[in-house]
């Protein structure tokens, strides 16, 4: 018997995820891209993986950076797209992220929130436990997580987009500690219904993550300048971890 698939399987394989997220700011992303590599002194040629790709958007300006990329993730529509940009330097593979990529990098990036999708934390521990393991002896890991306690606080109830002719009904609410988006819409004449799920995971919790993953955390961030981190005021959680010695 086939297991049902979860939330982020489905979503992200169909065209109105693209449709509905296709204004995501490109400048704000390549300017977090542009600080991270300098703050981090990323060397010409380094190997660096990006992790939950998605279309390939930052893996592509990393590699315009002069970097070796590997962008993985899960969507075959997401890869398909961005194997139309790969070169001798970047490469794309559909991956689960909770299993080890048989390679080893400098760097691995996890960014925009590319984590917390999965229902219970053995399943969380797993894709630490795998980013830990595709690091070489002095990788650097940096995860960009939202601020789930400012999220939480100023949580959108309800909104409409109107994206391509289709009108996105959005509502968010919190369920047993999983911030939850339930997009609803139709297209020609057809109802869809999908779900966003990603669990509330403070600091606290990833620190737990990585004591067990023997990562050892160096420094935290609360937004794409690479400010100090305020659980309470920041948009972001970004976080940079080496190997436990």
């Amino acid at each position: 018997m086939q297991a049902e698939k979860q939330w982020f399987e489905n979503w992200f394989d169909t065209k109105y995820y693209h449709i509905l997220y296709q204004s995501r700011n490109d400048d704000e992303a390549n300017f977090f891209m542009s600080n991270l590599v300098t703050h981090l002194n990323v060397k010409p040629n380094a190997e660096v993986l990006d992790l939950a790709c998605g279309k390939g958007r930052h893996s592509i300006f990393l590699n315009h950076k002069g970097l070796n990329v590997t962008g993985l993730d899960l969507s075959n529509e997401s890869i398909a797209f961005a194997k139309d940009f790969e070169n001798e330097s970047l490469h794309f593979d559909v991956h689960d992220m909770r299993k080890v990529y048989p390679k080893k990098f400098d760097f691995v990036f996890n960014l925009f929130t590319s984590f917390g999708y999965f229902e219970n934390d053995a399943e969380n521990q797993a894709t630490v436990n795998a980013m830990k393991n595709m690091l070489k002896t002095d990788g650097i890991l940096i995860i960009d997580f939202l601020n789930a306690f400012k999220t939480v606080q100023n949580l959108v109830a309800k909104e409409e987009k109107e994206l391509d002719g289709i009108t996105f009904k959005i509502e968010r609410n919190v369920v047993n500690g999983f911030i939850v988006k339930t997009i609803n819409f139709k297209d020609k004449g057809k109802s869809f219904s999908y779900q966003e799920r990603v669990k509330a995971l403070t600091l606290n919790d990833f620190k737990n993550f990585f004591e067990s993953a023997g990562l050892q955390l160096k420094e935290i961030f609360g937004n794409y300048k690479l400010e100090t981190f305020n659980a309470e005021t920041s948009g972001r959680l970004i976080m940079v971890l080496e190997q436990s010695k």
